[in-house]
């Protein structure tokens, strides 16, 4: 078994109950981010912002860019209007204060905790004008994300730390350590059956891809496409067959349109 998932945070308080949990270690080689390397997971601490946390992204995928579908987890606080201190959810919805760009996690496995829109922003909000989370990280994550995997092994996780009644003047970096340690084993076992799908993907996936680029002609581009498109019908349908057999293609685009349908039809459905 190797590494195939990377857990981002902003803040170092809250990647320590992380560190602690699944026994990661410091690399000591100078770079832009610190990064905690474990038998299957990495941590890299972004620091604050959706600017910095894209950059982490990118640059912890860079520095291992063997790994295939890798579930990729954004976790650490954010404050809603009434939800307690240290609950925990899971967004299905991520909007960009300043662009107005809405992104979707798709939440494919049975997850434990609830779900609410995520709201990223660009400074603290003290408002909390909606039934949602309030951070400064999902949507920079996100958006770069999807670039290295199926929007199905990315997930965000968030902790309350403030509300109406204690704001965000009342958060320091013990009391996010100890919300999120309350929390990890959770979302550990969350993250747990991603890094499954994403390892029984990896298998399967290369059995279709090798078979259609022997029998019909793809570009470079279409090929990145069709292993796209692949590994996410093996993620939505939790690696249910595909019989091309039952139906001739002229061409790799044609291969290409024929499973974007099965997919929409997939999508539909969840």
């Amino acid at each position: 078994m190797k590494v195939n998932c990377f857990i981002f945070t902003a803040l170092p308080c809250e990647a320590k109950p992380f560190i602690a949990h699944f026994k990661l270690k410091k690399s000591q080689t100078p770079q832009p981010f610190s990064i905690y390397t474990g038998e299957r997971q990495v941590l890299v601490v972004a620091g604050s912002g959706k600017i910095s946390m894209a950059a982490a992204v990118a640059y912890a995928l860079a520095k291992f860019p063997a790994i295939e579908n890798p579930v990729l987890i954004n976790a650490g606080i954010a404050g809603h209007q009434t939800a307690a201190l240290g609950e925990l959810f899971n967004a299905h919805k991520i909007t960009d204060a300043d662009s107005g760009k809405n992104f979707y996690p798709q939440l494919i496995t049975k997850n434990t905790c609830p779900s609410l829109p995520v709201y990223t922003v660009s400074k603290p909000e003290t408002q909390y004008q909606n039934d949602c989370l309030y951070e400064m990280e999902a949507s920079g994550f996100f958006e770069i994300a999807t670039r290295f995997t199926t929007a199905e092994l990315i997930q965000v996780f968030k902790v309350v730390s403030d509300n109406q009644i204690s704001g965000i003047e009342g958060i320091n970096a013990k009391k996010v350590t100890e919300w999120l340690a309350l929390q990890v084993e959770e979302i550990a076992a969350m993250i747990q059956p991603l890094q499954t799908l994403a390892d029984e993907q990896s298998q399967s996936t290369q059995r279709y891809y090798a078979d259609l680029l022997e029998r019909y002609h793809f570009t470079v581009s279409s090929q990145h496409q069709l292993k796209a498109q692949l590994q996410r019908w093996d993620v939505l349908t939790n690696h249910a067959e595909l019989d091309f057999s039952t139906h001739e293609f002229r061409n790799g685009k044609a291969v290409l349109q024929w499973l974007n349908k099965q997919i929409e039809s997939q999508t539909f459905k969840l």
